[in-house]
């Protein structure tokens, strides 16, 4: 048998059109970069996660760092990408809270849902149809409920999880930094063995309605802005029909816009 002949760039990028030729030229990575100079080591390395790209109506056009996609420079420029919020509620329909680290790049020390986070540019999580894109961060919220949260996939299974609806929204978080996202809304009922990751989360707590109507009273307590919208618009609704009646709320097919 012949030896097989080196390969071009060009034929291979000829025979995978696929391939994002603009993060594998990249020379550094996030830990060389002097817009995160000072912030903590994970949470630099977790920047240069590949985060997915869309146009306004969610389809995706390609990939780019979790930096990129998060500095405020690109975010005004219309740089969009794609994300997930996960409201895990108990056997008691009592709602689990985390409060960010302050280790946290974007929005530290903030109460928000259980879990918010990104699918991926990488196979499992991405999808252009929104069927595929609903599959896809199904298995991104998995994944980071237990990265954040040490909850293992056996108690949340990919099955479990609703999708409810889509909402776009922008926000900074101070003047370098911000989010511009179509977050999808995920719900689960579980009873769950939490370990928390203390680079990711520095408290949890178990809320009730009326608990967490109180929380948002204290002007103590800060709270992430994609969690205020939700809460401000559907959230208590979608909560008193979380045992009967949710199944009209979900799988919501137009993107709501909050911007």
């Amino acid at each position: 048998m012949a030896p097989a002949q080196p390969a071009s760039a060009e034929h291979i990028l000829r025979m995978f059109p696929e391939i994002n030729t603009q993060l594998a030229a990249h020379s550094r990575s996030a830990t060389q970069d002097n817009d995160l100079a000072g912030y903590d080591e994970e949470q630099i390395r977790l920047m240069d996660e590949v985060c997915i790209v869309l146009d306004d109506n969610d389809t995706p056009i390609g990939s780019a760092s979790k930096k990129v996609c998060h500095l405020m420079e690109n975010i005004d420029k219309g740089l969009l990408h794609r994300a997930f919020s996960c409201f895990l509620f108990d056997s008691e329909n009592r709602l689990l809270l985390q409060q960010r680290a302050s280790e946290k790049i974007t929005f530290p020390d903030m109460w928000t849902n259980t879990c918010c986070s990104h699918p991926l540019g990488i196979p499992g999580e991405t999808g252009s149809t929104l069927e595929a894109a609903v599959a896809g961060v199904k298995r991104a919220a998995q994944r980071k409920l237990d990265q954040e949260l040490g909850i293992k996939a056996h108690q949340v299974p990919i099955d479990n999880f609703e999708f409810l609806t889509r909402i776009h929204y922008k926000a900074p978080s101070d003047g370098k930094w911000g989010e511009h996202e179509i977050d999808y809304i995920l719900f689960i009922k579980a009873d769950v063995d939490l370990d928390a990751n203390p680079n990711e989360v520095q408290a949890t707590k178990y809320v009730s309605e009326g608990e967490l109507k109180e929380m948002f009273t204290d002007d103590k307590l800060l709270f992430t802005p994609w969690f205020k919208l939700i809460c401000q618009s559907m959230m208590f609704e979608w909560w008193e029909h979380l045992d009967s009646g949710l199944e009209k709320y979900m799988n919501e097919q137009e993107i709501r816009r909050m911007l």
